[in-house]
């Protein structure tokens, strides 16, 4: 790899690191390529990404950024997992993770946050956007139709008092 090359890859490694809501730092030491292939795979599906990263690389490209301090998990053979957003590198990297010994979690970056294997984990068992909305429109929903009963048993109430008076009167 020529000094061009190196510079371009420093180039996109710090877009990667400003851009993504996450980047997940593993080591892969000891996996077959069918099972990165595979990892790879769940986390497309997802909308991530994984890359090998040479380490002198990836510190150069952290250097003077707010994720500085994670350069320190940049020994060894390295992958990151990021994606646009803070939750699907995490959540199939820590999946993957139990399902596989040869995989190993080190940390992470979130926006400007610098975050352990717990803080990974952590992110990994928050709820996505879409269950979240998923969640808010369910109970938006279960209030609506509360309110709507309320209403209607009201209305109820005030017909049975008036079929009862009327039956008085008749009768």
């Amino acid at each position: 790899m020529d000094r061009n090359e190196k510079r371009e890859q420093v180039e996109e490694l710090k877009g990667i690191f400003e851009r993504s809501g996450s980047v997940v730092m593993a080591k892969y030491q000891g996996m077959t390529v069918a099972e990165l292939t595979d990892l790879r795979a769940q986390l497309r599906e997802q909308g991530a990404t994984i890359r090998v990263v040479k380490n002198r690389l990836a510190k150069i490209a952290l250097k003077g950024t707010t994720g500085e301090g994670a350069s320190d998990l940049f020994t060894g053979p390295v992958a990151i997992a990021y994606a646009d957003d803070m939750l699907s590198a995490p959540k199939v990297t820590v999946k993957f993770a139990k399902d596989n010994d040869n995989f190993e979690v080190l940390g992470g970056i979130t926006g400007e946050e610098i975050v352990d294997i717990a803080g990974v984990v952590a992110l990994s068992t928050m709820p996505s956007r879409e269950e979240m909305i998923g969640m808010a429109a369910a109970r938006l929903l279960g209030q609506a139709s509360e309110i709507v009963s309320r209403l209607t048993s009201q209305g109820s109430g005030i017909a049975g008092a008036i079929k009862v008076i009327e039956e008085r009167a008749t009768a």
